[in-house]
Formats: C-alpha cells, sequence, structure tokens
C-alpha cells in the first residue's frame, strides 16, 4: 500500500448553494463541477485549487456517513499558503471563527485553523517542504 498524494476532501454544508458561494469568495475561483441531489437542489460543487488541481468538494450534510460528528472536530487537513496570517484575516472577514491560533511549529512551520461557516474545519498552514517542491507562489517573496 502506498498513499500516493491527497486527492480529494469533502466538507460538509446544510446549504451548498451558500457554501459554493462563500468558498468560490474565499479562494476567487468558481466550482468546476456541480450536481443536484434528488430533489433538485443543488448537493455538491468541487472546486480544483492549488499546484496540484487538489479537490475540495462541498457536499450536502444529508449524504454524510452515519454518525458523522456534528461539531468541528477528528481529522485536520492543512492546505499550504504562502501568506499565512493575510489567508487567516480574509477567511476571518468572511465569517469564519477562529479554531486555532497562528501557531509557530517551528523550523518554519506555521499552522492555523478556522471553522468555515458551514462547521467544518479548515486548515492553513505555511510548510517550508512545499515551498521547496513547488516554489512560491508569483508575486510573494
Amino acid at each position: 500500500m502506498s498513499l500516493r498524494g491527497f486527492a480529494t476532501i469533502n466538507y460538509w454544508a446544510d446549504d451548498v448553494v451558500a457554501a459554493a458561494a462563500w468558498y468560490a469568495e474565499a479562494l476567487g475561483v468558481e466550482p468546476y463541477f456541480q450536481r443536484p441531489g434528488p430533489d433538485g437542489k443543488l448537493a455538491y460543487a468541487e472546486f480544483r485549487i492549488g499546484d496540484n488541481e487538489a479537490e475540495l468538494g462541498l457536499v450536502s450534510r444529508a449524504f454524510a456517513p452515519p454518525g458523522l460528528p456534528d461539531q468541528p472536530g477528528g481529522a485536520l487537513m492543512y492546505w499550504h499558503v504562502d501568506d499565512l496570517e493575510g489567508t487567516v484575516a480574509r477567511l476571518l472577514d468572511l465569517g469564519a471563527t477562529e479554531f486555532e491560533p497562528v501557531t509557530v511549529r517551528g523550523h518554519d512551520f506555521v499552522t492555523a485553523s478556522v471553522v468555515d461557516p458551514f462547521g467544518n474545519l479548515l486548515g492553513v498552514m505555511y510548510n517550508p517542504h512545499y515551498v521547496e517542491k513547488f516554489g512560491a507562489a508569483a508575486g510573494t517573496s
């Protein structure tokens, strides 16, 4: 067995339309794929983001696995960002709430996390290994 890389992360939302609009504003891109549920309402919206075009899927909570907690918790996946403090400030301005403040982990690794307006944990980090592998984004120092 070999885990070859992050493929898709799903965030749950009672209102996928509102979640898709919030993430489109936060990410600066529209979802590339959307699918309605049996009731005709939007049940899934997917974004491709970052250097590897990782998939962020927004799924109607109606399709969540049984027993999934309705409070933030569990695994916390971090997205690399070149400007951690600016990203956190923007997410908070858009209505997210702080879960974990900006925290220096050592060796230039810095993390933070927020709870999006739909109850999902969204982790962001500055990861020097990521920059070594993919470089910094254009316009960053």
